[in-house]
């Protein structure tokens, strides 16, 4: 009898741990956000995605900031090198029938016709395609605000994979990822066990939150969506993920990512005026303090950034006060809600390192 070998499915490919590893350092507190769409990866790797559909078709609910729009680009920009390869739909400018006509084109006979570009044409896919990736991302964001028309479009795009336009030119969908987000069931959900649960307790690091609360702020989300929905739109969905909320680790991790993407913008800006900026340990905990909000999650920290240390170091960039090789350094003003900022000894003129945070 032949031995048989014991085979471990739960192992993914190079090119899925790749998108893995690359989402988990952008992506904070979401883990199964990410496992779905490794997943979905893979399959679509593999060559197993279902016939005839997109790669995958995902719903994210949760309250705003929790990160639901940031998987999105992340996932355009471990896959497609570019955050912003997404064919983005605000479908806050969708909620009358009409203007679904804005997606499709007009058809022949209609006012507008040849003269409207379908946002949803086979270009526009395909417009962010690499030599080596050919896939398309495609985010219809805030979708519960979208007028029954779209909901309806969507059928067939979910299903088949497949839109027609309004000159009858068919848009091949199945090698896209869709997404769709919503904040349905958010306030239920921030409701669960404190009135301060955004982003704040209880958290993922609170002795309180665990696993039957997570399920249970799924539930809630889940069934919000399913009020709002009808059965044949949530049949079509491949993963529902309700975003949870995150603790002070998530929080501080995602500090470290929003001050990498500040020395980026500084090394682009101040190309001419290579500097280096150092933000001390109160700093950081100021920024985390101004910028927690439960109400309005991580995008209140990119606002208290933007606030506290990017208009700071653009005025002290348009004034003159910062000059080449400097070292500027970033502490905290003691009993005031504001950052000051010192010049420290110039770098050695060899340097070449600009905008650099460091702890």
């Amino acid at each position: 009898m032949a031995k048989l070998a014991l085979l471990d499915p739960t192992k993914t490919g190079r090119q899925a741990q790749d998108l893995e590893s690359k989402l988990r350092r952008l992506v904070i507190g979401q883990e199964q956000a990410i496992h779905e769409v490794v997943t979905a990866y893979q399959s679509h790797v593999t060559g197993l995605s279902p016939t005839g559909r997109p790669i995958g078709n995902f719903l994210f609910l949760g309250p705003t900031g929790s990160g639901k729009t940031r998987i999105v680009e992340a996932t355009a920009q471990s896959l497609l090198n570019d955050p912003r390869a997404v064919t983005k739909i605000d479908c806050a400018e969708f909620q009358h029938s009409h203007e679904v006509a804005k997606l499709i084109g007009s058809p022949p006979g209609y006012l507008g016709h040849r003269e409207t570009n379908a946002l949803l044409s086979q270009e526009a896919l395909n417009r962010h395609h690499t030599d080596k990736m050919k896939l398309s991302i495609v985010l219809f964001d805030e979708i519960e605000k979208a007028s029954d028309a779209l909901w309806n479009l969507l059928l067939g795009i979910l299903d088949k994979g497949v839109l027609t336009l309004g000159d009858n030119r068919k848009v091949d969908f199945s090698a896209s990822m869709i997404f769709l987000t919503s904040n349905l069931g958010a306030s239920e959900i921030c409701s669960i066990g404190s009135p301060r649960l955004g982003f704040h307790s209880p958290t993922l690091d609170d002795p309180g939150f665990n696993a039957e609360l997570g399920d249970r702020m799924s539930r809630i989300g889940i069934a919000a969506a399913r009020r709002k929905f009808t059965p044949e739109f949530i049949n079509r969905l491949d993963r529902i993920v309700v975003f949870q909320p995150l603790g002070d680790e998530e929080l501080r991790r995602i500090l470290d990512i929003e001050l990498e993407m500040v020395q980026q913008r500084l090394q682009t800006a101040a190309a001419g005026t290579p500097f280096v900026v150092s933000v001390t340990a109160s700093a950081r905990e100021l920024l985390l303090t101004e910028g927690t909000d439960s109400r309005y999650g991580a995008r209140h920290l990119k606002r208290s950034i933007e606030r506290l240390l990017v208009q700071p170091l653009s005025n002290l960039l348009a004034s003159g006060q910062i000059q080449r090789g400097d070292c500027i350094r970033v502490t905290r003003r003691e009993d005031s809600p504001s950052l000051v900022f010192f010049r420290e000894a110039a770098l050695r003129d060899g340097w070449k390192v600009a905008g650099s945070i460091a702890a």
